[in-house]
């Protein structure tokens, strides 16, 4: 007959690893399930002006390694880097800004042609992309709010003469650090910083 104190011995041993068990499962289930997927929309500066006919291509965007990823940028500090823990972009950071820099310039109608540096006819123009911020930030009063600092450069591509180059930089607040929230700030931000983008490079080109 097993004694009474090794008997419980063994029940909580058993019952540890059940529930050891349940916690790595749990795990697992958390690590597998999908993550919500958030993408942004293109704003178009203005669609009346002179029409270039020079051809465009927009380089994938260079960034800093915590920022190349699809992950959704909060920081709870300024020299403090995390990442939302259930959503991510459609793609990674530099795809998405490209992506999002073509359709804006595309919109208005006032180019030949502009794309990626991959494929397309031989270009005029060539757009070159640095993403510093690209994420939500905490402050100290618990306010949080988006920031979006981009430094485009129009490079001639015949003679690869730099044509000009500027920084862009853009703040909006959100309600709260939910992914939604944080989305719709940084939508916010680049609906004003994309138009100004989009006809700063336009009038380079005139």
């Amino acid at each position: 007959m097993t004694p009474p104190h090794a008997a419980r011995r063994t029940f909580l041993l058993g019952l540890a690893a059940t529930l050891g068990g349940c916690g790595a499962i749990a795990s697992l289930d958390s690590a597998s399930r999908p993550l919500d997927t958030y993408d942004l929309v293109p704003r178009s500066g203005s669609t009346t002006g002179p029409r270039s006919a020079r051809t465009l291509v927009v380089a994938r965007p260079d960034a800093a390694t915590a920022l190349d990823t699809d992950r959704i940028m909060i920081k709870p500090s300024r020299t403090e880097i995390t990442y939302l823990p259930e959503a991510r972009w459609s793609d990674e950071i530099p795809a998405v800004f490209q992506d999002l820099l073509i359709r804006a310039i595309s919109g208005t109608g006032r180019v030949r042609y502009i794309g990626r540096a991959q494929g397309g006819p031989v270009p005029d123009v060539a757009v070159l992309t640095r993403i510093d911020a690209f994420h939500a930030e905490l402050a100290g009063d618990g306010t949080v709010r988006a920031t979006v600092d981009v430094t485009l450069t129009l490079v001639d591509d015949r003679d690869q003469r730099v044509i000009a180059s500027r920084p862009f930089s853009g703040t909006a607040p959100a309600t709260r650090d939910a992914p939604s929230e944080v989305v719709q700030a940084i939508q916010t931000t680049l609906d004003t910083l994309l138009p100004e983008m989009t006809d700063w490079t336009l009038q380079r080109l005139a």
